[in-house]
């Protein structure tokens, strides 16, 4: 009797746990049934979820094209600016224009990797590339009128300090040598920069400061190499000036010179195998072309007839067959 009860109640639990089984596989399969239809419905028909996700796609495709927009607006500004500085600002204060490295040079792609890999990665990246030179410019834009401000407010001044006359008498001129790159140095023999003009003269010919200033140095040089017998000049305002192959130096650093005083007399020391006068002009430390500056206390002819007489071969022979180094 009892072992009869015994298998009753086997009986009777091993078939409740098959009815828990049955019951938790159809539950199972249901609920794979239902994310089955789920998603056939989303990829099928546009949901609600799918709808929104669209609105805010498009806000953002709106959004980035208003960007643009201002962005494009911003940069024809900044363009407006660049203009007025390089042909109106900057020829009245007789200035040469503000540079600064790399600013117009584009950010590395890499700045903008953690923007790729989506449909809207091309509209973000240019959008970004736009943002960023415009900021550049904007500052380059910005520097260079706080620097014209300060020029502004002792113009008069400025107008004494900026060099602006030849260093020696234009009569006693016999060659002229340009600024630039040489395709061959004449001592060196390799490409250089040439970064002044050479006045090839005689020697003991006058040597004149070109604008008010301070001396700021004086220099013996070395007997065979370099500028030799040197000066410099600080005129204030960004610009400075270099008298190198000197015989002879009537200052001292520290002295204010003004402009159209002598202070040395050309000769040929240094890397120099005849009498020149090797003549920089630097604006804010970099070497500027020294005849943008001669035109100011010439006539059109004096200043056309230099053009063709400036003297560009690579070694830069003179008249007597002398070559300079600098």
């Amino acid at each position: 009797m009892k072992e009869n009860i015994r298998n009753i109640n086997g009986a009777s639990s091993t078939s409740k746990r098959k009815n828990r089984y049955d019951i938790l596989r159809q539950v199972l399969i249901g609920f794979i049934v239902i994310s089955l239809l789920n998603m056939a419905i989303s990829y099928l028909f546009y949901t609600p979820k799918m709808h929104h996700i669209a609105n805010k796609n498009r806000e953002l495709v709106l959004k980035y094209e208003i960007l643009q927009s201002r962005i494009a607006s911003i940069q024809s500004k900044v363009n407006e600016i660049r203009h007025r500085d390089h042909y109106v600002y900057r020829p009245l204060f007789s200035s040469d224009t503000l540079a600064l490295q790399g600013v117009y040079t584009p950010y590395p792609d890499s700045k903008y990797s953690m923007l790729a890999g989506n449909e809207y990665s091309e509209l973000m990246i240019s959008t970004w590339h736009a943002l960023d030179a415009a900021t550049r410019q904007a500052y380059a834009a910005s520097r260079s009128l706080d620097e014209l401000q300060i020029l502004a407010k002792d113009k008069e001044k400025m107008s004494l300090a900026i060099p602006a006359i030849w260093p020696i008498d234009r009569t006693r001129l016999k060659a002229f040598y340009a600024f630039g790159v040489r395709k061959k140095h004449p001592i060196l023999k390799i490409r250089t920069m040439h970064k002044g003009v050479d006045m090839s003269t005689d020697y003991g010919v006058p040597v004149y400061a070109t604008g008010d200033g301070v001396i700021e140095k004086v220099d013996q040089g070395k007997r065979r190499r370099g500028y030799g017998r040197q000066i410099v000049i600080n005129h204030k305002f960004g610009y400075k000036t270099r008298y190198a192959h000197l015989q002879k130096m009537f200052v001292k650093e520290g002295d204010k010179v003004q402009r159209g005083q002598l202070i040395g007399e050309v000769g040929s020391t240094g890397g120099s195998t005849g009498p020149h006068l090797h003549y920089e002009v630097l604006h804010l430390g970099r070497n500027v072309n020294p005849v943008n500056y001669f035109n100011r206390n010439m006539t059109s002819d004096e200043y056309r007839q230099l053009m063709e007489n400036m003297k560009y071969n690579s070694d830069l022979e003179t008249l007597d067959g002398t070559t300079h180094e600098n």
